[in-house]
């Protein structure tokens, strides 16, 4: 409660700021001669009204000009564009360039490379990746992948303030692009192959001063549970749950980690992210639910605290690491008029909550192939099992629908408000799948698992679809 207490002070001294940076975000991410957030709108959208290119001459396109990062290794998450400069971002070690879009050639107006604990690159799982930087009242944010948060100006690459977040030698990373959120950056950890406990923490765009940070498993007090938490739908889990859904304190390595998409409702002041796999990938020495891992949060951004939260795959057997995005949509379901998220699972169910309390409006499979599971229960939130399909150690547990690369890895989807559809690539992968007992060590993998991955029924490898939310 202390660490409330202080955030809520902090949000006080710093209102002004709070509400001019929001208010001159939310102005630019409905400018689609701007892309200013990771997924061009709170909502994560990522839908653009520009229409010059049409299906009738995308055929003509032709490469007018190229840039290369100087990096090799995973590029994720895209460019901004601000005004009229384009912040392009790479994998490790991170560049960040600003190009001036001004001039005919786009002439690079500025470079910056962080200084980096080269210690980091064997803990990175998986590839160098990095997914984006935010931009908030003339300051690019960003993290590193040896586990820094570095405040940027915009406009000539000056380092204003850089602050340590995660420490390598322990298997963390930071990997992800997070999100600014009025006067704060919100960001996360990477590590959940590497035993790391989950979490994330939000810093103060002016200073860098770390405000709160809300782990995804352990004791309530860390975790961050609001007095009201999970009101709406106890049956969904509740205090306690951070530490009873585990065996003793496997907890303390749960994994959980928070490397994905991040999305924000400026109505009811409430940022949604998901935590990822639980430690280890064999599912036998932590039998139990393994909260928070898998789950879907709502957090208020100035105290830290959820509001609610939603397990997708409690015991996870299969790595269906839960980061993907949500994306925020005002919905009619059944002649209801709905605030909505819908997610799109690697576990292979699309889901639908509200978003102001937490309830499971509906939960369908978009990949047809999807195996470990009959459906998932709408009364209680869980999924129906196929016991079969569950891994266990020392078995082989054979042609498992989806794999664990997901019926929809990390690649976000997109809604278009013109179609009313949302618009994803999937995967047509399935696996057999081997827990094997690993033991912890600071700073080495604990996964615990033989996974073998092959094209699923068809022989295909993905496909393209079209969804409708509402249906």
């Amino acid at each position: 409660m202390k660490r409330s207490i202080c955030a809520i002070a902090v949000l006080a001294l710093g209102l002004p700021l709070a509400l001019a940076a929001n208010d001159d975000l939310v102005s630019r991410q409905n400018d689609d001669d701007q892309w200013v957030l990771p997924g061009k709108n709170y909502s994560a959208t990522r839908y653009s009204s520009l229409d010059e290119i049409t299906a009738d001459n995308v055929a003509n396109l032709t490469q007018v000009w190229s840039f290369s990062t100087g990096a090799l290794r995973g590029h994720e998450g895209q460019p901004l564009v601000v005004d009229s400069t384009m912040y392009v971002h790479s994998a490790y070690p991170n560049h960040v360039y600003a190009i001036d879009l001004t001039e005919e050639d786009w002439p690079i107006k500025w470079r910056y490379t962080p200084v980096q604990d080269d210690r980091a690159v064997p803990v990175a799982c998986c590839d160098l990746v990095h997914r984006g930087v935010n931009y908030v009242e003339g300051r690019i944010l960003m993290t590193t992948l040896d586990g820094h948060v570095i405040a940027l100006d915009a406009e000539s690459g000056a380092e204003l303030w850089n602050v340590r977040n995660a420490d390598p030698l322990r298997g963390e990373t930071m990997t992800m692009a997070g999100l600014v959120v009025k006067d704060k950056y919100i960001v996360g950890v990477s590590g959940g192959e590497f035993g790391i406990r989950g979490w994330v923490a939000a810093y103060a765009v002016e200073s860098g001063e770390q405000l709160w940070k809300a782990y995804s498993m352990g004791p309530d007090e860390d975790v961050m549970l609001a007095p009201d938490f999970n009101e709406a739908n106890p049956h969904h889990g509740g205090p306690g749950d951070g530490t009873e859904t585990w065996p003793g304190d496997r907890w303390r390595n749960g994994g959980g980690a928070t490397w994905g998409w991040y999305a924000y409702d400026p109505e009811l002041d409430l940022i949604y992210y998901s935590t990822g796999n639980p430690g280890t990938w064999n599912p036998t020495p932590r039998e139990g639910d393994n909260k928070w891992s898998m789950t879907i949060f709502a957090r208020d951004p100035d105290t830290g605290l959820a509001k609610w939260a939603y397990q997708m795959t409690p015991w996870d057997a299969w790595d269906y690491d839960g980061i993907n995005e949500h994306v925020l949509l005002d919905l009619n379901i059944g002649g209801r008029d709905v605030k909505a998220l819908v997610h799109f699972d690697r576990n292979g169910f699309a889901y639908v909550l509200d978003r102001a309390d937490g309830t499971l409006l509906s939960a369908e499979k978009f990949v047809e192939h999807t195996n470990w599971a009959e459906r998932i229960d709408l009364e209680t939130g869980r999924p129906v099992e196929v016991p079969e399909k569950r891994t266990r150690q020392g078995v082989n547990t054979l042609d498992i629908c989806p794999s664990a690369m997901g019926a929809k890895n990390q690649q976000p989807v997109s809604f278009s408000p013109r179609t009313s559809l949302i618009y994803a690539g999937t995967n047509n992968l399935c696996m057999n799948y081997e827990g094997f007992e690993v033991r912890y060590i600071a700073g080495a993998p604990y996964v615990g698992a033989n996974v073998r991955i092959f094209a699923g029924p068809g022989g295909y490898q993905g496909e393209f679809m079209a969804w409708d939310p509402a249906a």
